[in-house]
């Protein structure tokens, strides 16, 4: 296994889609890096040579936040935010979508399962 920007990539893949393994790097990126390399994006993971992996490792530290600074830096963003108290820094504080999703029907992803509450559901008067 190839490593890249100290990940292993898988083996058999295409150069394009093994780079998208690392967190940080989608389908453009992925292609910009293979360009600025100059990398066939054809080319699968294993009959990369050494010094074409040593580019691609090259233009990804000189240019792009990945895999554990990235993580660092999307958390220190929302830690600004929850900081200084902001609508967006309350939402993740409280554990609610962020972006204006609706949360009376959905947001189970954020708002995790179901809790129930007794006696929410009306109570039928006689």
């Amino acid at each position: 296994m190839p490593r890249i920007a100290g990940i292993d990539v898988p083996d058999k893949k295409k150069m394009f889609f093994a780079l998208q393994y690392i967190y940080g790097i989608g389908p453009k990126v992925a292609a910009a890096i293979l360009a600025e390399a100059q990398v066939d994006p054809e080319k699968r993971s294993n009959e990369v040579s050494e010094l074409e992996l040593a580019k691609i490792n090259a233009v990804i530290d000189a240019t792009y936040p990945v895999e554990g600074a990235l993580r660092r830096q999307v958390q220190q963003h929302i830690q600004r935010l929850k900081d200084i108290k902001s609508y967006r820094g309350d939402r993740h504080r409280k554990g609610l979508p962020v972006r204006g999703q609706r949360t009376q029907s959905n947001a189970r992803t954020r708002k995790g399962k179901k809790k129930t509450v007794a006696g929410k559901k009306g109570v039928k008067a006689k």
